[in-house]
């Protein structure tokens, strides 16, 4: 623990902070009551401090408490433990609400480690102090915690004076805290690009010296966070942080082909990213398969284009699948991506040059819209319309059929689901007509 952890925190009292209990979920100002009558230390901590100390309305409203998983379960009966590296509780509500109660801990020893001698951690259910929960969090504006005892918030890491300088610094060493867990790399630059945060100078060195650190990370909590960093509605900005920091060589070298295609004059695909990013904060929910297609799609129109330009002819159908599978095969082996979800991306992606080709008769059109992966392509398609604004009548022509397809001739997208019946019926008949005549 660095000597800054042993001065005393600074205290904000209720009257010197905007943090009110009506802007905190009912729900979890429930479980903070409840372990507060129990008994327990209970706070409001991590990035709902942090979002309400700015005057946002956090997604998440996480409660901490030195109350042990086992003591949480046996207070709420509406509650599960999870988890293995990190054990914690899932209270359920009525109206599907869910409140993370994570116990407070320290730092592990290092002969707590499957790895002796190894920064990273595997396992992190060492329980601890208040004090010591902040400083083994990542970044100091994540690590207020709000009291409910006294509606104080406690800040231990200088978390309040780097909101004040919108500055990302992380806590501690950024070389061990990097180490500890590369994908802290990746939140850094997407709580930079979401708060529209600079990333203090310190920090910024350490996620260059250590960026190869990912490649140690568990693939699958890495494509959850880049998953989540496509959601956020400023996927531009902590893109742009990655390509600055060296992230996108490690972990996306797809996302190069956007600046590249531009440069070739093939569209502005650098703008699919601020395209998204209107979608989001719209109110459009934008499947992680879709996301991760858009990442590929500048690649793969590149590569076609090289392919046509040899051969000075369009690319048949056949090549196209096989030039997607092989495009999208180091992405989807570098990240925990599903067979099912791998198949989706691959098809959308397929798809979307369907969608490109000349026009065809209005029944091949509608029955193109009836194919599983229809969606996704469309979506693809209208990112790429709207990111190059090209293309905006065929846009609006394939976003009628869909409609047309769902509207009153919705009957025509079931001849799939109906096949099969009206095929057996006249079996059947058949089989009727030979045994009368038998009879």
């Amino acid at each position: 623990m660095s000597e800054d952890a042993e001065l005393a925190p600074r205290i904000v009292p209720r009257s010197e902070h905007p943090i009110s209990r009506n802007d905190i979920d009912k729900n979890a100002v429930k479980v903070l009551y409840r372990l507060n009558k129990a008994g327990y230390r209970a706070c409001l901590v991590g990035g709902g401090v942090r979002d309400l100390m700015l005057g946002r309305r956090p997604k998440d409203f996480d409660v901490g408490t030195n109350a042990r998983p086992n003591e949480v379960r046996r207070l709420f009966g509406n509650s599960r433990i999870i988890g293995r590296r990190f054990r914690l509780v899932h209270v359920y509500f009525q109206d599907g609400d869910v409140v993370d109660v994570s116990t407070f801990r320290r730092d592990p020893d290092p002969d707590e480690q499957s790895a002796p001698g190894e920064l990273l951690i595997t396992s992190d259910n060492s329980y601890g102090t208040p004090r010591q929960d902040a400083f083994r969090r990542d970044f100091t504006v994540n690590a207020l915690f709000y009291d409910i005892a006294d509606f104080s918030v406690i800040d231990y890491t200088g978390g309040i004076e780097d909101l004040r300088k919108q500055l990302i610094r992380a806590i501690g060493d950024p070389g061990v805290r990097f180490r500890e867990d590369p994908v802290r790399m990746l939140r850094a630059c997407e709580f930079a690009g979401r708060l529209g945060f600079g990333i203090e100078a310190g920090t910024q060195e350490a996620i260059h010296q250590h960026r190869r650190e990912l490649e140690k990370a568990s693939p699958a909590r890495v494509t959850e966070e880049i998953a989540q960093l496509l959601r956020c509605g400023h996927a531009g900005a902590a893109m742009q942080w990655m390509l600055e920091l060296g992230l996108l060589e490690v972990l996306l070298p797809e996302a190069y082909a956007m600046l590249a295609a531009d440069e070739r004059g093939l569209g502005s695909f650098g703008q699919i990213l601020p395209v998204v990013d209107r979608l989001v904060s719209g109110g459009r929910e934008l499947p992680d398969t879709t996301l991760l297609a858009a990442l590929l799609l500048p690649k793969i129109m590149l590569r076609r284009d090289d392919v046509e330009g040899i051969g000075q002819r369009p690319m048949s159908r056949a090549a196209i699948e096989e030039l997607v599978e092989e495009e999208s095969e180091p992405l989807l082996a570098r990240f925990t991506v599903s067979n099912l979800k791998s198949q989706q991306i691959r098809r959308a992606l397929v798809g979307f040059f369907r969608l490109c080709e000349p026009r065809a008769s209005v029944a091949e059109r509608l029955r193109l819209t009836r194919r599983p992966f229809f969606g996704d392509s469309l979506v693809l398609f209208e990112l790429l319309v709207l990111a190059t604004g090209e293309g905006k009548e065929a846009l609006a022509e394939w976003q009628a059929l869909a409609r047309r397809r769902t509207g009153p001739t919705a009957a025509i997208a079931q001849p799939a689901a109906a096949a099969q019946p009206a095929a057996e019926a006249p079996a059947r008949a058949r089989v009727r007509r030979r045994r009368r005549r038998r009879g």
